[in-house]
């Protein structure tokens, strides 16, 4: 079986091709979130602020972000799922999201 960061990065290349997928990962991975949300991630700048910000984890801006991504996504859901085996990645990208939503003293 595909590791789910090897199908995110398939799912993101298949999506360049169309119009409006070329660049940035925002729109690309909510179309393929939308086709398997419990096992892939949406990609958000807040998420990403938040990934290294909280969990001191810095994927950058450099092309291959999405796999990269979703790599510290499954990581980050393989250490809540001891908890919560409940848990998607779509939860772990929307608690990222809130987490790099917050400013600063918030």
């Amino acid at each position: 079986m595909t590791t789910t960061p090897d199908a995110a990065s398939a799912a993101r290349s298949a999506l360049t091709a169309l119009p409006g997928f070329t660049t940035g990962d925002a729109l690309a991975s909510a179309v393929i979130a939308a086709a398997a949300p419990r096992r892939m991630a949406e990609y958000d700048r807040r998420a990403h602020a938040a990934l290294r910000a909280v969990l001191g984890r810095d994927i950058g801006r450099r092309p291959g972000r999405y796999l990269r991504y979703m790599t510290e996504i499954v990581g980050v859901l393989d250490a809540v799922r001891v908890h919560d085996p409940e848990w998607t990645a779509r939860d772990v990208d929307l608690a990222l999201f809130w987490l790099g939503g917050q400013k600063e003293g918030a």
